[in-house]
């Protein structure tokens, strides 16, 4: 089996066991869990602990609506405390080194004219990724496993009309090799050698935005009405959440990690199977 085939597959066995266990009215134990994925007991424990890093009956603990509220409880970031400390995008976000710059009004106006948009396809722990990128960095990234490929390059490319994209894996593949590691989809990067560069490319508020989800920790959460607060305009909680939903940088822009206040996920822009899932793989790598 193929390194990608072999990734979408583990993907998949954790969506299926995902939605097993968010339909369950109780915890599900691991010989039912393998049952149902038609697997060995010890062999679906395997699969799942080298994906996630935990048991299944520990992952369990991380992807129900009271985990989301005990993160929001116990593992809350106030954005206007992490400015004052000068955490930013240029600082560590979840093992990785990000630095940032954003794409001025004007570049934003001409819908990507006179830009170079490279792009691919890679293997993550969440299913297939399609990565976008210019000379001065990822530009875009979305997972497919949920809304299908084709639908992915769609939404994608429809964000820049006017530039000009070219299928390049191998200028985006150091970068996505510092994100998701060398190795299986289960074993992320812990300390890369290099910096993984953003270009952003939005709307001004949108940037604002996307600037206070890059201060929110791994395994830490926040608000869509504390990122309002935070870019000065308190009101606009549901502008805030449409400039969440609109970023293009999945993951590394950690969108995934805003909740609402009652400690609901919302919404994500990929599907919900995959921000539970992100979730669950950040929680129980920082143990909380």
């Amino acid at each position: 089996m193929s390194r990608r085939n072999d990734h979408s597959y583990h993907y998949h066995v954790m969506r299926r066991a995902i939605g097993l266990i968010d339909g369950a009215e109780a915890a599900l134990t691991l010989n039912e869990l393998a049952a149902e994925m038609q697997m060995s007991p010890s062999h679906f424990q395997r699969v799942f602990t080298a994906w996630v890093g935990v048991s299944p009956k520990r992952y369990q603990q991380y992807l129900t609506l009271d985990h989301a509220k005990s993160l929001l409880s116990r593992r809350f970031t106030t954005l206007q405390t992490a400015h004052e400390l000068g955490l930013s995008g240029s600082g560590r976000l979840h093992d990785l080194f990000l630095r940032w710059e954003a794409m001025s009004p004007g570049e934003f106006a001409r819908k990507g004219a006179g830009l170079e948009i490279r792009w691919g396809w890679f293997d993550s722990p969440f299913g297939p990724v399609l990565v976008m990128g210019t000379e001065r960095g990822i530009c875009g990234m979305g997972f497919a496993g949920e809304t299908g490929e084709a639908a992915a390059m769609e939404d994608l490319a429809g964000r820049w009309p006017e530039a000009r994209f070219v299928e390049r894996p191998a200028a985006l593949s150091p970068w996505i090799e510092t994100v998701f590691g060398n190795g299986s989809a289960g074993h992320v990067a812990s300390r890369p050698q290099n910096e993984v560069p953003l270009h952003l490319i939005g709307a001004p508020f949108q940037i604002k935005v996307w600037e206070a989800l890059l201060q929110v920790p791994s395994g830490q959460v926040t608000t869509y009405s504390e990122i309002a607060r935070s870019v000065g305009n308190p009101r606009a909680v549901r502008a805030v959440g449409t400039a969440v939903g609109r970023n293009p940088v999945s993951y590394l822009i950690p969108c995934h990690r805003a909740l609402r206040k009652s400690g609901g996920l919302g919404g994500y822009h990929w599907g919900l199977p995959v921000k539970r899932a992100i979730l669950a793989w950040e929680s129980a790598r920082a143990g909380v």
